[in-house]
């Protein structure tokens, strides 16, 4: 199941660079895209809330079993890629492209300063725990938690969007680590009911911001002609730092206990700022922004990819 979704997820996040890049868009879409998501999460964390306190083990999995398929007839539907002839310069075009990328420095950097972000200490599953051994939260309560702090990311979704493209990247970087930090304090004052929902609203919002900063980070960096084959090795690099944050959260919270976790998440997060300097982020800006304005400014038919439908 998890081969399934991350393998269908990356593949959206694919089109997304081929189709977004030469616009200028990645950041937009990608909020786009996030916003959805996080607009079904409410859903699922509503329904799915009644059902883990219901014990409906079977309907749910029933439901979560069926909504894939719907997900597949909607890509036969709504995709269309136009066939294109086979191309020998072509395919050694992109060949060489990616032996290339693959020994650039710059988009090494890249990977390890996203692999450092997500590594550091976290919140993640810990929270459960407090929220059930120590705060006694109900399944449901939890379920209506993770529905409002999806909504506090579809705002952040919306929020990045336009700040996507009013913003320089290298600033937006900053904020995002800033905004990081400052969420992840907050877990402080999670001490009860309201707090926990002014709290998770917050950070869901502030989350978000930072998810789709990196994310437009990584989708700008990959290299031309191979951008959703490297942004998904990107997205692998961001996915492995989150799952071995998860063991390492959970060893600190079994030793440590859940406010020294807190502090250790937002100090590891802050040291972020340490490497935003050996990114080139204006130069991998720079690049993108060369690669629109040829768009732009040739205006031969075929420049940009085809659309989605």
């Amino acid at each position: 199941m998890a081969l399934g979704l991350a393998f269908s997820d990356v593949l959206t996040d694919a089109l997304i660079v081929e189709q977004g890049r030469p616009r200028g868009l990645t950041g937009a879409f990608q909020a786009v895209q996030w916003a959805c998501i996080y607009g079904a999460t409410v859903l699922v964390g509503v329904a799915g809330g009644r059902l883990a306190e219901a014990r409906s083990l079977r309907t749910a999995f029933a439901v979560a079993a069926v909504l894939p398929l719907i997900a597949a007839a909607m890509t036969v539907w709504c995709v269309r890629e136009p066939r294109q002839p086979a191309d020998r310069a072509a395919v050694a075009e992109t060949w060489a492209g990616l032996r290339a990328a693959l020994r650039d420095r710059q988009l090494c950097i890249v990977a390890g300063f996203i692999f450092v972000w997500t590594f550091s200490p976290s919140i993640g599953r810990a929270l459960f725990y407090y929220q059930t051994d120590t705060l006694k939260f109900s399944q449901r309560f939890i379920g209506q938690l993770t529905a409002l702090g999806a909504a506090g990311a579809i705002a952040g979704a919306v929020i990045y969007a336009p700040l996507s493209r009013s913003l320089p990247m290298r600033r937006i970087i900053n904020l995002a680590i800033a905004i990081g930090v400052l969420s992840t304090l907050a877990f402080l004052a999670y001490r009860g009911p309201w707090s926990a929902i002014i709290v998770d609203v917050g950070f869901g919002c502030a989350g978000m911001v930072v998810f789709l900063a990196f994310l437009d980070l990584a989708a700008k960096a990959c290299p031309r002609r191979v951008e959703g084959t490297f942004f998904a090795l990107l997205a692998a690099v961001y996915n492995g730092g989150s799952q071995g944050s998860e063991i390492v959260v959970g060893y600190l919270y079994g030793v440590l206990g859940y406010v020294p976790l807190v502090l250790i998440s937002a100090a590891a997060s802050a040291l972020a700022w340490v490497l935003v300097p050996l990114v080139r982020i204006d130069a991998i800006e720079a690049t993108v922004r060369r690669e629109v304005d040829a768009v732009n400014g040739n205006g031969t038919p075929g420049t940009l990819p085809a659309p989605l439908s």
